[in-house]
């Protein structure tokens, strides 16, 4: 294809179909078929008496009943969040984004490559060996039975499947996102592209694993601003919507919402990467203890001096502050001795 075929096909822009009231041309087209077949009645009648007269009626009437048979290819329904884009022999020739009963060309054609694609993908399922589990093989419905050439303007959500990609640190990490979408522009998502669902879920891998390689799972330093995957999910996700939109506007494809559902160091270094998290925490905790318990001794010998219970030299303070540092510090319940003697 061209250049400039490509820019022709590229700018289409979408106008609604001329069409007329469905309701009203089927009711003409069943009095027409009432009128032809009274004709041909009429026809047969006149043969008798002037021959040629009555077999042009009948022919006429033949002709009409035809035609009006034709006709019945116009009539169209549209569905609440349906649309139609129809062709004239090759040429676009309009969309219908309302619901309702219609007529239109008989001659236009309803164009959508995304359904042909998935009737192609059933038919070969079809063709396929007969599996013992008939869910899995398809059989019992018909291949064209759920494929329409009309395209859904509802919102859909795309599950998109879980990735193994490496973080900026180079870590292996298991990330998944659910993708809420809808057509905006059926006449984009028809011409544009060959399949939109593809293309969609295509560039939603792509722009996952792009943002992904960016960011690291996690960081040592909590007080660090520096976004990561597990902490800034809410904004990577922002990001990535606003990256996907960009990617998809020409299919007339509008995302409204990306979530990232599947997050998870790979299952090769996820053993350790635990062990990893699990002695920051302890690190962690424990510098909370030893604070608390610092702050609890010299409480303690402060509250011992002010109101001269005892008089402690160095040596037996050192030897108390060793004691419940001890005490308050160790992970298991310490095992009191009395001493029953003097303590110099």
């Amino acid at each position: 294809m061209s250049e400039e075929s490509k820019t022709k096909t590229s700018n289409i822009e979408e106008r609604e179909i001329t069409k007329a009231n469905g309701g009203a041309a089927l009711f003409g087209i069943i009095l027409g078929l009432f009128v032809s077949v009274g004709l041909i009645i009429a026809g047969a009648t006149l043969v008798e008496r002037k021959g040629a007269i009555g077999g042009i009626t009948i022919v006429f009437a033949l002709v009409l009943m035809t035609v009006l048979c034709i006709m019945f290819a116009g009539l169209k329904v549209i569905h609440p969040n349906e649309a139609a884009v129809y062709t004239f022999f090759g040429k676009y020739y309009g969309t219908i984004k309302n619901a309702g009963f219609y007529y239109i060309n008989p001659f236009a054609v309803c164009y959508n490559p995304s359904a042909s694609s998935a009737f192609n993908e059933l038919a070969t399922a079809f063709t396929k060996p007969a599996l013992t589990d008939k869910t899995e093989s398809g059989v019992g419905t018909s291949p064209s039975a759920s494929i329409s050439k009309k395209i859904s303007t509802k919102t859909n959500t795309l599950n998109n499947r879980k990735q193994k990609v490496n973080d900026a640190l180079g870590n292996p990490v298991i990330i998944g996102a659910a993708v809420i979408w809808k057509i905006v522009n059926p006449t984009k998502a028809v011409f544009n592209v060959e399949n939109y669902n593809k293309f969609l879920s295509t560039q939603c891998d792509a722009i996952i694993r792009n943002n992904a390689r960016l960011y690291p799972y996690d960081v040592m330093d909590e007080n660090s601003d520096e976004k990561t995957l597990r902490g800034s999910a809410v904004e990577i996700a922002e990001s990535m919507k606003a990256e996907l939109q960009e990617k998809v506007v020409e299919a007339g494809i509008e995302i409204k919402d990306v979530k990232i559902t599947d997050l998870a160091y790979s299952d090769e270094i996820a053993a350790a990467m635990l062990q990893k998290q699990q002695a920051r925490a302890i690190v962690a905790a424990r510098q909370d203890i030893v604070e608390g318990a610092v702050g609890m001794v010299k409480m303690a010998i402060d509250q011992l001096n002010e109101e001269e219970v005892v008089v402690l030299d160095e040596e037996r303070k050192a030897a108390m502050v060793s004691n419940l540092l001890v005490v308050l510090c160790g992970s298991k319940e310490a095992q009191p001795v009395i001493n029953s003697s003097s303590i110099y």
